[in-house]
């Protein structure tokens, strides 16, 4: 195959993949959001009841993570890919026909199955195993598409529900998964024990032998920078590095409005803004996959987990006035971190044993994710204001974390992967 054939697939499967990570975003992560309300007051349930269990299946999803990373390293995304589409329409369809609180619990639960097997960290899986060359683009490109999963997400769901009701809308995001969702999985590349990535490293890379001298492996260019891949003290950092992004990431998306009342702006400047952070990730994402591309994912990832910091202080010294200063910053960061979750694994362990790796490494991500709502909104209302020293703290805290990772590992300087 040439070279731009070669382009023009991965191309194709980012294409897909992007495509299916929309749909699976905004029929689970952002579907609470708009059905919450009308589901409990049909069931007679506390809303809080919803979103527990909307948690429970976050919880679930961490779990999940491991043991679905270990299946695409094994048997490839596509099969696990398509299985997730089947428990997704599954967990939708039975969310749909629920006639009491244990009923919704059991949905979330299986919602949660198909989250931590069919989200980014699965999709990032596949595309490592796919082009360990050049995963690094794949992976910007899906979360490009993805990006606009809540703005795809939330008129379809409002839509939905003003039409049908919010049974039909689960029922129609799980017709979705079965329709758009399953066919387009079933497109990705093969997924047998020797798939197409090997063969195109091995046309740029001649294999070399097994006890190769020190001379002729510092001659064969590497996929990825070598770094200590069973260091505990690399991964415990990463996955703090990760959990302090997601509950950052999802602290806000859930109290953001009432944050930026605590520094003086109105319930409608408050939403406006917070309607900014979207495109900003968006253009986050854009700004590393151009001018960014050719910057190791390292130092990309340190300047962006400064972001939010950073325009938590500008919103502290200039309250309101400064609110979309601070959207923009924190929206273009979460941007650029998102794609880092998928790239530092890669750049720092190589692509050997990925979506096993990135489940485990996750893990704690994904409690924490489910525990910021909670957490962060304790703190919100015991503390007002204070909660963003918190948040600024918990930010130099993650830059701290990266920081410290180059005292560890000699990867700074070397080359990110394609």
């Amino acid at each position: 195959m040439s070279q731009e054939s070669r382009r023009t697939s991965q191309t194709g499967v980012v294409l897909r993949l992007g495509s299916t990570q929309t749909l699976a975003w905004a029929s689970s992560y952002y579907l609470p959001a708009l059905l919450a309300a009308a589901l409990a007051a049909e069931l007679g349930l506390a809303v809080t009841q919803v979103f527990g269990a909307f948690t429970l299946a976050l919880v679930i999803s961490a779990l999940v993570g491991p043991a679905a990373g270990r299946a695409i390293d094994r048997h490839g995304g596509r099969a696990v890919l398509r299985v997730t589409n089947l428990l997704f329409a599954a967990g939708l369809a039975a969310l749909g026909l629920a006639q009491a609180g244990w009923q919704v619990w059991a949905a979330w639960c299986v919602i949660g199955v198909a989250m931590g097997s069919g989200l980014y960290d699965a999709a990032f899986a596949t595309l490592v195993r796919l082009y360990p060359v050049s995963a690094r683009n794949a992976i910007t490109g899906i979360t490009l598409i993805a990006g606009f999963a809540s703005t795809v997400g939330w008129p379809l769901s409002a839509w939905m529900l003003a039409e049908f009701g919010w049974r039909g809308a689960c029922l129609g995001w799980a017709a979705l998964h079965l329709l758009v969702g399953l066919p387009l999985n079933a497109l990705l590349p093969g997924d047998g024990p020797s798939p197409q990535p090997l063969a195109e490293r091995s046309r740029s890379q001649p294999p070399a032998p097994p006890a190769a001298p020190p001379a002729a492996a510092a001659a064969a260019p590497a996929p990825a920078p070598a770094s200590p891949p069973a260091s505990p003290w690399l991964a415990g950092l990463l996955g703090l590095f990760f959990a302090l992004g997601m509950f950052i990431g999802t602290a806000w998306a859930t109290h953001l409005p009432q944050l930026l009342q605590t520094v003086g702006a109105s319930m409608a400047v408050a939403i406006g803004v917070g309607a900014l952070v979207g495109p900003a990730q968006v253009a986050g994402r854009i700004l590393e996959f151009g001018f960014l591309r050719r910057v190791h994912p390292l130092r990309t990832a340190r300047v962006a987990s400064l972001a939010h910091p950073l325009g938590v202080a500008v919103l502290l010294l200039a309250g309101a006035p400064a609110a979309a200063a601070f959207a923009l910053l924190h929206g273009a960061g979460n941007g650029i971190l998102t794609i880092a979750k998928g790239t530092l694994p890669l750049v720092l362990f190589g692509p050997q044993g990925y979506g096993a790796r990135q489940g485990w490494l996750m893990m704690p991500a994904r409690v924490a994710q489910a525990s910021a709502p909670v957490v962060f909104g304790l703190a919100l209302d015991n503390w007002g204001r204070g909660a963003l020293w918190l948040s600024a703290a918990l930010g130099a805290l993650s830059f701290a974390a990266l920081m410290a990772i180059r005292l560890h590992t000699d990867t700074d300087g070397a080359p990110p992967p394609r």
